[in-house]
């Protein structure tokens, strides 16, 4: 595992959303202060808001993509590189999960409609994938962006 893929882990064991810390392990490569790293991916955690849909690890990879070949104005040619970029990690990630949605990732049946985060306990990690998530959406980060 990479310095940047460990320091991702450790983000989400400190209490990052997964999207958190895979944004922030790597936003200051694509010229994004960790900071507003944080809070820019906040609300794309537990599949988007802890609605349980796109897992926060994938959608994490998406904002780092756009970081790298999005523009700051329309262009057909930046979209275009940053869907592709997108559809490879989430194929790549997909093809070692089985899934990107969140709640099929955990074994939900249906999403949770509380807001609140679960409590970051030994229960909670010894239950959730959500650090090997991680730590295999910051290990495509490294195979398809850098």
């Amino acid at each position: 595992m990479s310095e940047r893929s460990e320091k991702a882990v450790a983000l989400f064991k400190e209490g990052c959303a997964c999207s958190q810390a895979v944004v922030a392990a790597y936003s200051e490569l694509f010229g994004l202060e960790a900071g507003a790293a944080m809070r820019v991916s906040c609300g794309l955690g537990a599949g988007v808001g802890r609605l349980r849909e796109v897992c926060g690890a994938v959608s994490g990879m998406a904002v780092l993509a756009g970081l790298k070949h999005g523009a700051e104005t329309p262009d057909a040619e930046a979209k275009r590189a940053t869907y592709e970029a997108v559809q490879r990690m989430a194929g790549l990630f997909r093809e070692r999960h089985g899934s990107i949605v969140c709640r099929e990732l955990l074994g939900l049946e249906r999403a949770e409609n509380d807001p609140r985060p679960s409590a970051r306990t030994a229960a909670y990690y010894k239950k959730r994938p959500c650090a090997e998530l991680v730590a295999d959406a910051a290990a495509i980060v490294e195979k398809v962006l850098l």
